[in-house]
């Protein structure tokens, strides 16, 4: 795996890799839901190039990070899911966003066990934490069929300001 020499985790179903220019459309189809709202958004397209742009400069600067996540059977670019800990951040997370019409299917289970597999195993990482809004129940069910937990509500950092719940 890395980072330069198009860094890629793959699944039965999914590609996971840094994400790109043409991940665009799917990443702003994404952001614009109503279910963004989880995760800073709705955005609109100028948002979400910047959203976009934020994740590849933190694989930049960390040299991990959000992958875009790729349905391996179609090409399509279904979301984002990865390792994320910018400064300030309550701890190492490994967070999960889909793309309404591919939620249901197991996808953000499916990549992120096999991107906490990799931040545990390459990354050397020994906690991962997934911050949630309270409200959101999906990702909430999401959490419990990775194996996690409830552990504390944590405030995030400037410019977010949310209190969100770390599992």
């Amino acid at each position: 795996m890395t980072f330069q020499g198009k860094t890629c985790l793959e699944t039965r179903r999914l590609l996971l890799r840094v994400p790109e220019m043409q991940d665009l459309d799917a990443w702003a189809d994404m952001l614009r839901d109503d279910g963004a709202r989880f995760i800073g958004g709705p955005m609109s397209r100028a948002e979400a190039w910047r959203t976009l742009a934020m994740m590849v400069g933190h694989w930049a600067l960390r040299g991990f990070g959000q992958f875009s996540v790729v349905e391996a059977a179609t090409g399509n670019c279904i979301g984002r899911v990865g390792a994320w800990m910018p400064e300030g951040w309550p701890g190492t997370e490994i967070g999960w966003a889909l793309r309404r019409k591919y939620q249901g299917f197991g996808y953000a289970v499916e990549a992120a066990a096999e991107t906490m597999r990799w931040a545990f195993e390459d990354l050397g990482w020994s906690e991962v934490i997934h911050c949630i809004h309270p409200d959101n129940e999906k990702s909430k069910a999401t959490a419990t069929r990775l194996g996690s937990r409830f552990l504390r509500t944590a405030r995030l950092p400037s410019p977010m300001m949310v209190s969100l719940d770390v599992v």
